[in-house]
């Protein structure tokens, strides 16, 4: 199936910025862009689509979180991470059922498509769960299943090893490559040194990802370094996680030499810069790591210390907090910003053939309405995009060339069952 979006106002990547070209076309093969330009190109296609008054943007790629927990949306809220962890949110998480995460990935589905994302990266138990879900979506994911390792639970560690290469085995570049599976450690609190090296020997004889946790707070940073005498990133170093390709979600508290260990290793940073905030956890030095090259995507966490799952909320934020912290307003400008949501996200998952509306490139996109009130002047595309612009804008998602979603109608998904089976597993969760 060949479609042609005619007359789009579309946002591309040339000569390391954006640009905008104006009522311009962009054609679609299957699952890959075939055209973008601003004359209408001579060959037929099956279909044509008027996209009048609409901006094209690529489309997000989320790449830390948990997408189940939309069913804790508000749990454990106003407490530091510790005590939201282990008081508030593993109470309810040891009720959860492989049901209960197949329908909340459904329900973040909705969430996360409604508002322009076409690929997550989820660290959650029962990741089979969240894969099919993804898959009959028709999304991209990239699951884990983490690994943990408690003291006096040896023999669940052994059990959730063996879980993450079975899904490795099965899921890995499912659904034309849509769904990729990566390895993960949860995070050095959670792991002991045996566990966390085997894991990372697994993941690099597959040739894998590594998914992990880094110095969320200063004080697991800190207990690291009183129980190791060396901080988290150095321990991870020295046990091999970051001897395959890996990424880091938070790393609030890194040190100078934990930057310097990441990009050596080639590690990729996810910025979650509202769960940081709303568990109070600190501002990740995300300005220094730009500088010294490291690649910086985006994730929103889990909905529980979010409270959403919205790439449009989390890359304003991101473009604001540093300026305002720093007192200087070009530390991350909106070119910056939008790339961070996009394009670097796509190379954080390995999908290296995304994130850019190019020729050749994945069809992952989305149509902005510009005929809104608040986006009008639109003056300066990317300042509009990360400033201005919100997640109910969206009236247009397309992965891998299909649509998902345009003008509040799902066309992969039941939005009323999804909902009826969130309020059933709810009044089991909680009543």
């Amino acid at each position: 199936m060949k479609t042609l979006y005619c007359n789009a106002d579309v946002l591309v990547y040339r000569n390391g910025e954006y640009s905008v070209l104006k009522n311009a076309y962009v054609g679609v093969d299957g699952t890959r862009f075939c055209y973008v330009g601003e004359e209408k190109p001579k060959e037929d296609y099956d279909a044509e689509k008027d996209m009048r008054g609409k901006l094209l943007t690529p489309a997000f790629y989320n790449c830390h979180a948990h997408s189940p927990m939309v069913l804790l949306r508000g749990v454990g809220s106003d407490l530091p991470l510790d005590k939201w962890l282990f008081e508030k949110v593993f109470p309810v998480e040891d009720r959860l059922t492989p049901e209960c995460v197949r329908v909340g990935s459904d329900l973040s589905i909705l969430e996360m498509i409604a508002g322009g994302t076409v690929s997550y990266s989820d660290m959650y138990f029962f990741p089979e769960q969240t894969a099919n879900a993804a898959i009959d979506a028709g999304m991209k994911a990239n699951v884990s299943r983490p690994v943990q390792a408690f003291e006096g639970a040896e023999e669940q560690a052994e059990t959730r090893l063996r879980e993450a290469l079975e899904l490795y085995d099965r899921y890995h570049k499912a659904a034309n490559g849509r769904i990729l599976v990566d390895f993960s450690v949860h995070a050095e609190y959670t792991c002991n040194e045996d566990v966390t090296r085997r894991c990372a020997e697994l993941c690099n004889e597959r040739g894998g990802n590594m998914h992990i946790h880094l110095s969320e707070t200063v004080k697991e940073h800190e207990e690291c370094k009183q129980k190791y005498s060396k901080t988290p990133a150095r321990w991870f170093y020295d046990l091999g996680a970051f001897d395959s390709r890996a990424f880091a979600a938070h790393c609030v508290a890194l040190e100078d030499e934990d930057i310097a260990i990441l990009k050596e290793k080639g590690v990729s940073i996810v910025h979650n810069p509202t769960s940081n905030m709303k568990l109070g956890s600190g501002f990740a030095r995300i300005p220094y790591m730009l500088e010294q090259g490291l690649n910086v995507c985006l994730g929103t966490d889990g909905a529980a210390s979010n409270n959403n799952l919205n790439m449009f909320e989390e890359m304003h934020i991101a473009a604001l907090i540093h300026n305002g912290y720093l007192q200087d307003a070009s530390v991350i400008p909106a070119q910056t910003a939008l790339k961070i949501a996009t394009r670097n996200g796509a190379l954080a998952q390995g999908r290296g053939d995304c994130g850019f509306i190019e020729p050749g490139y994945r069809a992952d996109f989305i149509a902005i309405d510009l005929d809104k009130p608040h986006l009008t002047p639109c003056l300066d595309v990317p300042a509009l995009l990360v400033y201005a612009a919100s997640a109910s804008d969206v009236c247009l998602t397309v992965c891998d060339g299909k649509t998902l979603y345009e003008n509040g109608t799902f066309f992969t998904v039941d939005k009323e069952k999804i909902l009826y089976d969130t309020a059933r597993i709810l009044h089991i969760l909680y009543d």
